[in-house]
C-alpha cells in the first residue's frame, strides 16, 4: 500500500518529508480512516507515509494565558474525553470525542485527523466550528492560520496543502456565562457514522441568550450554520416556544441527501429534533460531560519517542525491530503489510484474527506502546520500536489470564473467532478498573463484534473474572 514509512520524531523531518515528497506523502496520525481507504484503492498517487506519532509535545492540550485552548495534531478522540481541560472549558468538544467509533478507535484517532478527513459526519468538526476553531497549518514554507470555517470546499475537499500539516487547533474555552452541548443520531450506540449531528453555544446574560450559534453535521456538503436559528435565539428567553421555534427554524438550514443511511426528509426532521433536545438539555441547567472512561489504556498511556530511523520500502529496506509478548522480534520483510499481518504472518502468532479488515469487529485487538488498538488499522512500520502484547502474551508463565479462565468457565465461546478480541479487551478494561459496572463493560467491549454468543455470556465471564480477581485480592 506504501513504498516508504518514516517514523519521525523531530518536526524538521516532517516538513522535510513533506517538501520533498509532496502530492506523493501524506501523514499518518492514527491511521484509522487512511489505511481503510488505502485498502480499498484510495490515494493511489500516496507513496511515502510520515507517521508522526512520536513526535514529542505533539499530544498536548494546553490552556494559555488568553484563554485559547491548544489541541496538538497527535491528541486523540480519548484525551479530549480525559483531559480536565477539555471537559471543563469544552465540554461540547468532550461529548462529540466520546462518540467516535470504539475504545479501540478513538485511542488511535486524534482530532487534527477527523478535521482533516473533511467528512460532514464527522464528530468533532461541529463542535469546533461552533466554539469558532481556527488551525494552524505550517510548511517548510512557513505558517497560515484558517479559521475552521474557511477551512472546508466540500465533501472530503479542504484548503490544507500537500507540504502542510495542521500544527495546531485552537480556539477559546468556553466562558462561565456559556453553555453548549452537541448530539448526534447514528443507526446504532458505538460505532456509527452521524446520520445527523449538531452542536450548540450559547451566551447567557442570567436567562437570556446574547449570543448564539448552531452547527449542523451530515445535513450538507460541509458542516453548516442554521443562521436563522441562530439570529432567532438573540435576546430571548429559552421557554419551550422558542426552543421549538429555534429547532423549526434550524430544520430549515439542512440541505440533507437522499442515501442508504437515511433519506433527506428524516435527516431534516432529525436536525429539528437534535437542536430541540440540545436546547432543552441547557434551558435545564445541565451541562453533561460524558463518563471518562472506558479508555482500555491500562494504569498509564504511553508516548514513546525516541531516535528513529527511516522505516520504508527503500532498498534494502530498514528492519522492523519491535517487542512482542515481551520477545525481541527483528522484521527483514513485511514492511507494507498492516500490523495485524505482520504479527500473523511474521512473527507466526494467530492468536489475533481479521474479521472486518476495517476497524469494525475488534477481532484484532492487540496492546501498541499500553494501549488497545484495532492491529488491522496500524502500519506495520509503526511497530518499530513499539511493545505489543497480543492474546498469547497477556498471560503469565504459562498461565492463563484469569479473564481467559473465565471465559472458559463461563462458556463464554462458541465459534471462538471473535473470543481474542474480546478477550484483549477486558484484560485492559480491568487494568484500568478492577471493578466495572455493567455499563462499563458494555463500553468497553463496544468495539467487539460477536455473532454467537449474543454477548449474555461474554459480559458474565468479564464479571466473574474482576470478582475473582477481587476474591484472590482479599
Amino acid at each position: 500500500m506504501w513504498k516508504k514509512y518514516y517514523n519521525v520524531s523531530k518536526t524538521d523531518e516532517v516538513l522535510g518529508h513533506l517538501a520533498a515528497y509532496g502530492k506523493q506523502a501524506c501523514i499518518m496520525a492514527g491511521g484509522t480512516d487512511l489505511v481503510v481507504e488505502m485498502k480499498h484503492g484510495a490515494h493511489s498517487e500516496v507513496e511515502v507515509l510520515i507517521d508522526i506519532s512520536r513526535v514529542p509535545g505533539w499530544d498536548e492540550i494546553r490552556l494559555d494565558d488568553e484563554g485559547q485552548l491548544h489541541l496538538g495534531p497527535m491528541v486523540t478522540h480519548n484525551d479530549c474525553v480525559a483531559s480536565p481541560l477539555v471537559r471543563d472549558y469544552a465540554a461540547p468538544l468532550a461529548k462529540a470525542c466520546r462518540e467516535v467509533g470504539s475504545p479501540q478507535i478513538r485511542n488511535r484517532g486524534t482530532v487534527a485527523g477527523n478535521l482533516v478527513t473533511a467528512s460532514p459526519a464527522n464528530d468533532t468538526i461541529s463542535p469546533l466550528m461552533a466554539m469558532g476553531a481556527k488551525l494552524i497549518l505550517v510548511s517548510a514554507r512557513g505558517e497560515r492560520v484558517i479559521p475552521l470555517d474557511d477551512f472546508y470546499l466540500g465533501v472530503r475537499e479542504t484548503v490544507l496543502f500537500p507540504d502542510e500539516i495542521v500544527r495546531e487547533i485552537v480556539f477559546p474555552a468556553m466562558a462561565d456565562n456559556q453553555r453548549g452541548t452537541y448530539q448526534k443520531l447514528g443507526l446504532r450506540k458505538a460505532q456509527a457514522i452521524s446520520l445527523v449531528n449538531m452542536a450548540v453555544i450559547l451566551t447567557m446574560d442570567g436567562d437570556t441568550v446574547k449570543e448564539a450559534v448552531i452547527t449542523l453535521g451530515a445535513v450538507a456538503p460541509t458542516i453548516i450554520h442554521a443562521e436563522e436559528g441562530e439570529a432567532y435565539l438573540r435576546n430571548k428567553v429559552l421557554d419551550e416556544e422558542t426552543i421549538a421555534r429555534a429547532a423549526s427554524l434550524a430544520e430549515r438550514a439542512a440541505r440533507s441527501i437522499d442515501d442508504v443511511r437515511g433519506s433527506a426528509s428524516y435527516r431534516n426532521e432529525m436536525s429539528r429534533v437534535l437542536v430541540g433536545r440540545g436546547l432543552r438539555e441547557i434551558a435545564a441547567g445541565q451541562k453533561k460531560v460524558p463518563p471518562r472512561g472506558p479508555f482500555l489504556q491500562g494504569p498509564q498511556k504511553a508516548h514513546a519517542a525516541g531516535n528513529f530511523s527511516a522505516t520504508g520500502l527503500s532498498s534494502p529496506p530498514s528492519p522492523i525491530k519491535t517487542t512482542i509478548n515481551g520477545e525481541t522480534y527483528v522484521f527483514e520483510s513485511g514492511h507494507e503489510k498492516t500490523l495485524l499481518d505482520l504479527i500473523r504472518y511474521e512473527a507466526g502468532l494467530t492468536g489475533s484474527k481479521e474479521g472486518c479488515g476495517e476497524g469494525e469487529c475488534g477481532a484484532c485487538t492487540v496492546f501498541l506502546d499500553g494501549e488497545a488498538v484495532m492491529a488491522c488499522l496500524v502500519p506495520a512500520p509503526r511497530g518499530h520500536g513499539a511493545e505489543i502484547v497480543t492474546v498469547e502474551g497477556v498471560g503469565q508463565e504459562g498461565e492463563l489470564h484469569p479473564v481467559q479462565e473465565a471465559f472458559i468457565s463461563a462458556g463464554a465461546v462458541q465459534c471462538g473467532f471473535c473470543t481474542p478480541g474480546f478477550v484483549m479487551s477486558a484484560v485492559k478494561l480491568l487494568e484500568e478498573e478492577p471493578t466495572p459496572t455493567r455499563a462499563q463493560i458494555h463500553e468497553a467491549i463496544s468495539g467487539n463484534l460477536c455473532r454467537c454468543t449474543g454477548y449474555y455470556k461474554i459480559v458474565q465471564a468479564i464479571e466473574s473474572a474482576a470478582n475473582g480477581r477481587l476474591q484472590g485480592d482479599a
